[in-house]
């Protein structure tokens, strides 16, 4: 009985020794401070205005023919802008490297 619960207790060391040498993706944001980022609401203009102009204008998504609204999504450096028509809807941080943890790039 002792000898299992060693192993077990080695293991579990183990396994969280590797985690924590990860880094997540929304570890890094919790910490980062939030009023940097646009908030829901803004306009595209306010958008471009206070954090310059994206480094990358992603193709529209959704549209008439859908029925759906058209999704704009601009892309900056630390964080991807999504616009429902000319307003900002979310706003999701991009990975910081290729060792972080996180959610995929958007789809170009």
């Amino acid at each position: 009985m002792k000898f299992r619960t060693a192993v077990l207790l080695s293991a579990l060391l183990a396994v969280s020794a590797a985690a924590s040498a990860e880094t997540l993706l929304i570890e890094r944001v919790q910490e980062e401070n939030k009023a940097s980022l646009p908030t829901r609401g803004l306009s595209m203009a306010q958008v471009e205005a206070r954090y310059g102009a994206p480094t990358q204008r992603l193709d529209p998504r959704g549209g008439q023919k859908r029925q759906w609204p058209t999704i704009n999504r601009w892309s900056y450096p630390d964080f991807t802008v999504y616009f429902e028509k000319n307003k900002v809807i979310d706003v999701v941080a991009n990975k910081a490297s290729a060792e972080e943890i996180g959610p995929k790039p958007p789809i170009r």
